[in-house]
């Protein structure tokens, strides 16, 4: 058995490969999730969050388990410990927490972790490819009340998540998105001339691939934004996320995932190639 973590992982991802080891070990053993709750003074409801690294481990219900499980060699519960001890350090985006409905720091946390996310959008250019002024007009256009210095967190943790597009173990973004989003004027001309620009230079970074989806589709694969989430891990499932007004989905099913799969597929092989993608960038350029 491996816990051992790739460069990258964040935490969310580290409590979902720690849970899957834990779950291993207790199925190995043939143990229900009660009994297990029991020995951690708990319930199998909550065997059950932290096999899906849901809510953060303590090390004496960890170690309990371990016991339980009868892994008793110290330098094996010691990885798992350690694991422990790294999986509960907060996340950079932890400090915007406030901000933030809990269900989308999940998504934050996963994001950080994924090694391909796919992502399709019908309304705006998908968050991670906005430029700072586009940021904010969309913010200002879904909270038009809000104090300057609230928009100002808001669109500085826009800027943040950005950041893993260009690390050491950035992850592979394919994006298709429906014509309108290049044609919507969120902030006027001059931003959305400068998001246009922005998204021709990120697309010549080779971990990023661009797919606009004509008009004259006349509809696509997906009838909603989504966005799927795959990870370098083999103990984590692949991971689909939709995003609606009261909260958050999260699938990882194999026949929901497989649904959105497909379909993230079919938007690839229906939208503008990569190359042509760009040049209809061009093009909407000139005419600004």
């Amino acid at each position: 058995m491996s816990t051992g973590e790739p460069a990258g992982s964040g935490p969310t991802a580290r409590r979902m490969v720690l849970g899957s080891q834990l779950r291993r070990l207790r199925e190995a053993k043939g143990i229900s999730r009660e009994d297990a709750g029991y020995a951690i003074r708990g319930s199998g409801s909550k065997i059950s969050r932290v096999e899906l690294g849901r809510v953060s481990f303590k090390e004496r219900d960890v170690a309990d388990l371990l016991t339980l499980y009868g892994v008793t060699d110290t330098s094996d519960r010691e990885i798992f410990l350690h694991l422990v001890r790294e999986s509960n350090q907060p996340g950079w985006w932890q400090r915007f927490n406030d901000l933030m409905p809990h269900w989308f720091q999940d998504f934050v946390g996963l994001e950080e972790s994924a090694s391909r996310i796919q992502t399709y959008e019908v309304q705006f250019i998908p968050g991670l490819l906005q430029t700072e002024a586009y940021a904010r007009a969309v913010m200002l256009r879904g909270r038009p009340d809000a104090p300057p210095e609230e928009i100002d967190r808001r669109v500085n943790l826009r800027m943040q998540r950005q950041r893993l597009l260009a690390s050491p173990q950035a992850p592979r973004l394919w994006a298709v998105i429906e014509e309108a989003c290049i044609h919507r004027q969120m902030g006027g001309r001059k931003v959305l001339r400068g998001q246009l620009e922005h998204l021709m230079e990120l697309t010549r970074m080779s971990n990023i691939s661009l797919q606009i989806l004509p008009f004259e589709l006349g509809g696509s694969a997906a009838e909603t934004p989504f966005t799927l989430l795959r990870f370098a891990e083999p103990e984590l499932p692949d991971i689909v996320y939709l995003e609606h007004l009261c909260g958050a989905l999260y699938l990882d099913k194999t026949d929901e995932v497989e649904v959105y799969s497909k379909a993230a597929h079919r938007l690839v092989v229906e939208a503008e190639t990569p190359e042509h993608t760009r040049r209809t960038l061009g093009k909407v350029l000139k005419s600004l």
